[in-house]
């Protein structure tokens, strides 16, 4: 599970690119630590397959008030009613500068990839309150299992546009090996 993670322009030149473009679309784009229900930056594809950046907020609306859905299995995402069409058709990127994750003893744990940013999979789904996002999670890697049981699908920058504009590639990604992470304790 990814419940918050890491949004910092003044850590990485191509994040702060991201942040300034997302900016001009959203005035409340979330830096620092992003937690559930932030506006955060987004990468995604318009009609035509052009990339943007854009802000939107993390969090689909759940069964209960106040209840967030924060996150979708990579395993069933394309069988679950609630996630396969907004999958099939609405994917997103979310640019991070790490990722967060406890361990049973509730320590927090940062997770990056040598000062690049890491890339998260997700897809948005428009809803009465407006347009939402959501991430994807798959099984831990070796840098991650120790910690935790869940961890979110990364991708590398190279591969965002096919995974936002061509659906048998995206499909294929769902079961794609994680790479090795830096991880310390926060």
């Amino acid at each position: 599970m990814c419940g918050r993670y890491r949004f910092s322009p003044n850590e990485n030149d191509e994040i702060k690119r991201i942040y300034d473009l997302a900016s001009k679309s959203s005035s409340e784009i979330k830096t620092g630590e992003v937690f559930p229900s932030d506006t955060t930056a987004l990468i995604l594809a318009d009609e035509e397959k052009n990339i943007q950046v854009t802000g939107m907020q993390w969090g689909f609306p759940g069964f209960k008030p106040s209840q967030l859905i924060i996150n979708a299995r990579s395993e069933t995402v394309k069988e679950k009613k609630m996630f396969s069409k907004a999958f099939q058709t609405t994917r997103c990127v979310f640019p991070t500068t790490g990722f967060f994750e406890w361990n049973k003893e509730k320590s927090k744990y940062l997770f990056t990839l040598s000062a690049q940013p890491v890339y998260i999979c997700g897809f948005y789904k428009t809803f009465k309150e407006g347009s939402r996002s959501i991430i994807m999670t798959t099984e831990p890697n070796q840098s991650v299992l120790p910690i935790h049981n869940r961890m979110p699908l990364l991708i590398e920058k190279s591969e965002i546009k096919r995974y936002l504009t061509n659906d048998d590639f995206a499909g294929e990604y769902l079961k794609k090996a994680m790479p090795e992470l830096t991880v310390e304790e926060v």
